[in-house]
């Protein structure tokens, strides 16, 4: 099922991008799809902390993952009476 939309990159789209690459100091990656969405009035939804604080784009922190040693903390460790 497709649910989202294709989106050529043309040289508005990639001068518009490096703008916006410079202006908000985004990887190329990240400026091509901020213009992207800018050129079709969408919010761009992401977990990436490079959009930050970028008006529309609606970021989404990632949930704080628990420590890596939290679930071994009753497993016994090797050497271990």
């Amino acid at each position: 099922m497709r649910q989202g939309t294709e989106v050529a990159l043309d040289a508005g789209l990639a001068l518009r991008a490096a703008q916006l690459g410079l202006q908000w100091k985004l990887p190329l990656a990240d400026s091509v799809m901020l213009a992207a969405a800018l050129a079709h009035q969408a919010t761009l939804l992401t977990q990436d902390a490079d959009f930050e604080g970028i008006p529309a784009v609606e970021f989404i922190p990632k949930k704080a993952e628990r420590s890596s040693g939290a679930n071994r903390a009753s497993a016994p460790t090797i050497g271990s009476p």
